[in-house]
């Protein structure tokens, strides 16, 4: 005790006895390096002094003043409260065990293994990180649960933003698929299926079509269709799968649909974690050429159907269809509940404009409005840059996508009404419903930011980065990252909720291991679109392949097939796609493999596979 006194006094009394602003956060963890901040030094110092204090165990460290002020990183040894002395500021400083800042989204995946309830788990997730922020105190952390992780996340002007686009694209798909738009898209498809071959393939074209929305995806294609394939003796399994491959796949890599916003927002929140200055619609654009899972997917359900070769379980389904032997339908009880969706109220004024035209204004529309601010950004900025590619980076993506929700929505309700197929009241009430049926999508969208916070200010990449060193190459890491994805998502049966939960922990993580390494600053770009990618992909991977998947359930429900048959026929098809994909797609390109030849490559040997392992099916009466 006495040599602390007398540390403290030779402290006071040296020339560093000044009034200064020090900035140091009231917690941190164990060995992880905080920021520390101290401005307003007197002129006459080069170095001052910070005397940490636990007990009676001292530590003097030495730091360089530059411009009249310190700004740099240091860490701690030792779990519990310490003091910090610099001149005449006294502050402490709580030093938590550094696994505590890894429970929050641990605690959030295992809960969501258990109850299956991505939302309570992470509501789960974020308290227990607030119950360490807040020291320790369950009370304190349910408020601050409440009015800061989440009300903040509500406040924040670019997620009001992103949760508004996300509601007006629900808001448009629900008066095309009132008024027959998309039921018309459908039509217009299905007039091409004569033999089992172009039934498939107009069943997979139609999953092209319907991009906007994984859900309206799958409940139309898969009621559409089913007479037809029926007819032309092909497998209600068969049929799942290619509802259940093109629904998920299109919609996460198209350039507008539901998923973009929910997409757009987790990457710009992760961008901000690492203080990385790039439009999120931008990085977005740039990870589709390396989304291998998804595009092999698509490629994959056009070529068995081209083709007509199977195997597995698969084959086994689809002879006996040729045979003329029924499939096991879905619970008739389920089945039924599907009609209360009212999804083709206008089926017989189904029209494949009244879906077209929304949707072309709502795609060409972003595209204006994507040129048209970031011309208007670069001229702002004074500069003379106008490609492509610099137009995309300066645009503003959210505003883009909000006044093409807006428009397309409005002209979707004028045309329903003016060409009588439903009222004004209708056709907003169709409006209604389809906001309806997104808003518990924004909310889950709004715990997610919520836990990304939390992740944030307990160092949980940092951590991680102390733990692993330089132990793993971040070359592996979007492999790895794709694996990870893959296990939860099969797990918890969601894709979202897995890009919720690991985007925040994966983008800061990727970034700081690459500057330890002393990576580049382009190839640790290139990486980082590498592992965002890998969360996308590998999300859809074990959405696929989960029985509990919400869309697995759909495809199999509006596929009338019987939901383990679906799962066992498509989960080795999912699984061999993923391992092509994760062995000639996620690692070569990150040793600098261009994603288009990875794509080359993968399709081509999933081709190869497919002949030599697979079996041609039996041609029928109608080919």
């Amino acid at each position: 005790m006495k040599k602390l006194i007398i540390l403290i006094l030779l402290l006071f009394l040296s020339k560093e006895n000044f009034s200064q602003v020090v900035k140091i956060p009231s917690y941190g963890l164990n060995d992880v390096s905080f920021k520390v901040k101290i401005s307003e030094i007197p002129d006459t110092l080069d170095i001052i002094k910070l005397l940490f204090v636990k007990n009676d165990n001292t530590r003097i460290i030495s730091l360089n003043v530059i411009n009249n002020k310190v700004d740099t990183t240091l860490s701690i040894s030792g779990i519990g409260t310490h003091q910090i002395v610099c001149g005449n500021h006294k502050s402490e400083i709580r030093i938590m065990p550094g696994w505590f800042s890894v429970l929050p989204p641990f605690i959030a995946i295992c809960l969501a293994l258990l109850i299956k309830q991505v939302l309570v788990s992470l509501a789960a997730g974020i308290f227990v990180g607030a119950f360490f922020i807040y020291d320790y105190n369950p009370f304190i952390a349910v408020l601050r649960l409440a009015d800061t992780f989440v009300l903040n996340a509500l406040t924040d002007p670019s997620h009001i933003l992103i949760m508004s686009i996300t509601l007006l694209i629900g808001g448009v798909i629900g008066v095309i698929s009132y008024n027959g738009g998309t039921a018309g898209l459908a039509n217009t498809i299905t007039k091409y299926a004569k033999t089992s071959r172009s039934g498939m393939i107009s069943s997979w074209a139609m999953g092209l079509v319907i991009f906007f929305d994984e859900y309206a995806n799958t409940l139309i294609i898969g009621n559409m269709v089913k007479p037809i394939t029926d007819k032309l003796k092909i497998s209600r399994e068969k049929l799942a799968f290619i509802v259940d491959g093109t629904a998920s796949s299109t919609a996460s890599i198209a350039i507008v649909s539901t998923w973009i916003g929910y997409e757009i927002g987790l990457i710009e929140e992760g961008l901000k974690i690492i203080g990385l200055d790039q439009n999120a619609y931008d990085v977005f654009i740039q990870t589709i050429p390396s989304r291998f899972y998804p595009i092999a997917v698509l490629f994959f359900v056009f070529i068995t159907s081209y083709l007509r070769r199977d195997f597995g379980p698969m084959y086994t389904a689809e002879a006996k269809a040729r045979k003329g032997e029924k499939s096991k339908e879905f619970d008739t009880k389920d089945a039924e509940s599907m009609d209360d969706e009212n999804l083709f109220a206008n089926e017989d004024k189904a029209k494949w404009y009244n879906g077209a035209v929304p949707i072309m204004i709502f795609l060409f529309g972003t595209m204006i409005g994507l040129v048209l601010t970031g011309i208007e950004n670069i001229d702002k900025a004074g500069s003379t840059d106008f490609g492509l590619q610099n137009i995309i980076s300066n645009s503003e993506s959210n505003l883009s996508l909000f006044w093409a929700c807006f428009i397309a929505g409005v002209v979707a309700i004028i045309m329903s009404v003016v060409q009588k197929i439903t009222t004004l009241n209708q056709a907003v009430t169709a409006w209604q419903k389809g906001l309806k049926s997104i808003v518990f999508t924004c909310v889950i969208l709004v715990f997610a930011w919520g836990i990304s916070s939390v992740t944030t200010e307990l160092q949980t990449a940092d951590y991680l980065i102390s733990l692993v060193g330089e132990s793993i190459d971040p070359h592996f890491l979007p492999a790895i990252i794709f694996v990870i994805c893959a296990l939860t998502s099969f797990a918890t049966g969601t894709s979202w909720g897995t890009m919720a939960i690991v985007m925040p922990i994966a983008i800061p993580l990727t970034f700081t291991l690459c500057a330890d390494f002393g990576f580049s600053q382009e190839l640790s770009i290139d990486l980082l679109y590498g592992v965002i990618s890998s969360i996308l992909a590998g999300a859809i991977f074990g959405d696929h392949c989960s029985p509990i998947s919400d869309t697995t359930i759909l495809s199999s429900m509006a596929s009338g097939c019987n939901h383990l048959d679906h799962v066992n026929t498509q989960m080795p098809y999912a699984i061999l796609i993923a391992v092509v994909c994760l062995l000639f797609g996620s690692l070569p390109t990150a040793y600098g493999v261009h994603p288009i030849i990875a794509n080359v490559i993968i399709c081509v040997l999933l081709t190869v596979v497919l002949i030599v392992v697979g079996k041609k099916l039996p041609r029928t009466d109608l080919g």
